[in-house]
């Protein structure tokens, strides 16, 4: 299982927000390459990276330090927000990203979509954010009143290669990840699944790795690395340790 450290973009600085409210940042970092650069020299086998600014406002606004980050990085990293149409995708995928997160077209413009994933097969991703098991988009500023579980079954269908599933209500709380709705989100799909949202100690990262024979194939995390509650070299041995 892949421990994924998480690299949040806003104002060109590497932030964490509390359940997505952008009225509770908290700032971590000035430099976001560098914070790229500490989690690879920590043995980080992948990042995740998010330009908040763009997943409100609709278009990218970090894009010149997200694209920097893939260019010097010597691991492979995701990018999601703001990501709307073809071009992004275009300039993204072209410049060094391995894979592209987007959750807000494959809602309001599936058609799009799937023209975007049959463009770049094995490449584009479904970021799937819920509350209360219902999906939120606009940066996860909208509520919708579609099920998670049935938005992430649309999107397998218009192509997507993998689920990037968020608990919004866990995200930066430190309560741990919603085993059981990121059991049942798995166990809905036959492509694989990346959890996100609420880690907080190495617990988590035991309880997780049962979830593994679901199609779990990686978790992400943010605020516990940041704040120290979880040491990054330490997870990725649990991790990478066979047997349950």
């Amino acid at each position: 299982m892949l421990i994924i450290p998480a690299i949040d973009i806003r104002a060109g600085k590497c932030v964490r927000l509390l359940q997505g409210d952008y009225n509770r940042e908290t700032v971590y970092a000035e430099d976001p390459l560098a914070m790229a650069a500490q989690w690879t020299d920590q043995g980080a086998k992948f990042l995740h990276l998010v330009d908040l600014d763009g997943a409100r406002e609709g278009t990218p606004r970090n894009q010149e330090v997200i694209l920097a980050i893939a260019e010097r990085a010597s691991i492979p990293v995701q990018v999601g927000g703001g990501i709307r149409n073809q071009c992004t995708v275009n300039q993204y995928l072209s410049g060094g990203v391995c894979r592209v997160i987007m959750g807000t077209i494959a809602y309001s413009n599936p058609s799009l979509f799937k023209e975007i994933c049959a463009k770049w097969p094995g490449r584009i991703a479904i970021d799937i954010a819920a509350k209360r098991g219902k999906v939120a988009v606009d940066g996860w500023t909208k509520e919708t009143e579609v099920l998670a579980v049935d938005l992430a079954r649309k999107g397998k269908e218009l192509g997507a290669s993998l689920i990037v599933y968020t608990d919004i209500l866990r995200d930066g709380t430190h309560q741990g990840i919603n085993f059981q709705a990121t059991r049942n989100m798995a166990r809905a799909l036959k492509i694989p699944l990346i959890a996100s949202g609420g880690v907080s100690t190495i617990k988590d990262i035991e309880a997780l790795r049962p979830l593994e024979a679901d199609g779990v194939i990686g978790v992400i995390v943010g605020r516990a690395l940041y704040a120290g509650t979880l040491d990054l070299p330490e997870a990725i041995a649990l991790a990478n340790k066979k047997g349950f």
